[in-house]
């Protein structure tokens, strides 16, 4: 099941408390250096019916940081992000990849795209690991609730966090969703911006292809 992307193979991870697909693209380095950090991507689309979204959607990340190694899940129906236990999921792949790997992986980073969003925000409630960097792309918070009540939760309240958004979204119009993420900004208390297109539209391949400099930002620091 491997295949070479720029430095990374791609395989699958099992969870000891769930049968949720996990793929992960590890760094493969010819001079056995090992990868810069860890990323776990959270796919759109939790809901849908297609339960392996995760062995496919974390390639176009794994592409653009192939240094990394990035962990993508797959959430579905029911099993959707804002639960514990897909969370706890996200985690016991994690540690699978660490025995794997026979390194420790204290702190990783979140990326998550339209309602993926959501499980950056629920891995940093219910995650147990550090997280170093967030980056919430098209997104709507507003759904967990007021911006200033959902920044007043302890966990949240390390790391960094980096909003992009646009002004065309489909689904997700910016005179609602800006303003929730300048207040939550306001009150979470670590380092927390917003990058706003005004034609920013709401797929992943807008940003990868218009704004892929924003991503990289986070990545060299």
């Amino acid at each position: 099941m491997k295949r070479p992307l720029q430095g990374s193979v791609m395989f699958p991870v099992t969870s000891q408390t769930s049968d949720m697909p996990i793929g992960v693209w590890r760094y493969i380095s010819k001079k056995n250096q090992p990868a810069t950090g860890t990323i776990v991507w959270f796919h759109g689309g939790m809901t849908s019916n297609n339960c392996t979204k995760g062995l496919a959607a974390g390639g176009g990340l794994a592409n653009m940081l192939p240094n990394y190694t990035v962990v993508s899940a797959s959430a579905c129906k029911q099993n959707h992000w804002v639960e514990p236990s897909t969370i706890q999921a996200v985690d016991d792949a994690l540690d699978s990849l660490a025995r794997k790997q026979k390194k420790e992986i204290p702190e990783v980073s979140l990326v998550g795209i339209s309602d993926g969003s959501l499980g950056v925000i629920a891995y940093s409630m219910w995650g147990k690991r550090k997280i170093k960097n967030r980056i919430l792309m098209s997104s709507y918070g507003e759904s967990l609730g007021p911006a200033a009540q959902v920044a007043a939760q302890a966990p949240l309240k390390n790391g960094r966090w980096r909003f992009i958004q646009g002004g065309s979204d489909r689904l997700y119009p910016s005179e609602k969703t800006v303003p929730w993420i300048q207040e939550f900004c306001q009150n979470v208390g670590t380092q927390c911006d917003l990058k706003f297109d005004p034609q920013g539209e709401h797929d992943w391949t807008y940003w990868q292809n218009k704004h892929k400099d924003w991503i990289l930002e986070i990545f060299s620091k």
